[in-house]
């Protein structure tokens, strides 16, 4: 399970009151489906949307389940409820003992920490190292409320979504995922987004509507440039000495970043010799 989350780069959000969306979103082609039990179901819902989210997950379907967070009425019961799931996601993740104690009571099921407040990126290194994580996922709207900036604005969140990389980096996970497009009607908003998140570290997306998980899919799959350069990287990689091409030293680390590029290209990587 911990493989299919760290290499997964499309999660989709489905309402778990609305299990007439199940099968279109598992059919979707995301990674992952998340089912939503927070944001998308109102209060008056919660009940209703365990029972649809249980009975989805014991038919064996695989599924994240993203609870409410800790400290509300229907925490609990949500995480009663669980069962089966791929894993959980835990919105407002800032507290590695909260995910410790969530983790104590749902052995085996990794956890993807939602980091949306301040507090979460202060401690990100902290909450990312908790060892039931398998990978953090940026909360971008919520923090940007929290913080009084517009959640569309690159540089107003470009520290938040660089501390969430490099914290997940330093605990030893996978790269994050970044946080949701608003703009459901705007292509060119949701490639600038995953262009900005790419280029900070990011290789994972959060969707909210079926038709942004194809350009999500090919906006965070390596570049045909890039993919070219590692090859020639590969190429010129033998003894594990230093090399020179184009002018550029290929030393260690740059074979690292090559193989990480093929990886997710789905290429092997082929030394020379």
């Amino acid at each position: 399970m911990s493989e299919i989350l760290s290499g997964a780069k499309t999660f989709l959000f489905v309402p778990g009151h609305r299990p007439d969306r199940f099968a279109k979103a598992a059919a979707s082609g995301a990674d992952v489906v998340i089912l939503d039990l927070e944001d998308a179901v109102a209060p008056d819902r919660k009940e209703p949307a365990r029972e649809h989210v249980r009975a989805w997950l014991e038919e064996g379907h695989p599924a994240i389940v993203r609870i409410n967070a800790a400290g509300t009425a229907w925490y609990h019961e949500d995480v009663a409820s669980i069962g089966r799931a791929l894993a959980v996601m835990l919105p407002k993740a800032e507290d590695p003992a909260e995910i410790d104690s969530l983790a104590g009571r749902l052995p085996g099921v990794p956890i993807v920490p939602l980091v949306e407040t301040a507090a979460g990126i202060a401690n990100a290194v902290a909450v990312c190292g908790a060892d039931a994580v398998v990978r953090p996922a940026f909360g971008s709207v919520d923090l940007a409320a929290q913080l009084g900036v517009d959640h569309r604005s690159h540089e107003a969140l470009r520290y938040a979504r660089s501390a969430l990389v490099v914290a997940a980096a330093a605990a030893g996970r996978a790269a994050p995922i970044d946080g949701v497009t608003t703009a459901l009607d705007d292509e060119a908003a949701l490639i600038a987004d995953l262009e900005h998140a790419k280029t900070l570290g990011f290789t994972g997306k959060l969707c909210v509507h079926p038709r942004q998980v194809a350009v999500a899919d090919r906006g965070l799959a390596p570049s045909e440039s890039e993919i070219e350069w590692a090859r020639g990287v590969a190429a010129l990689v033998g003894d594990g000495s230093v090399a020179v091409a184009d002018g550029q030293m290929i030393d260690k680390p740059v074979e690292a970043r090559a193989r990480a590029i093929l990886d997710r290209a789905g290429e092997p990587f082929r030394p020379a010799g």
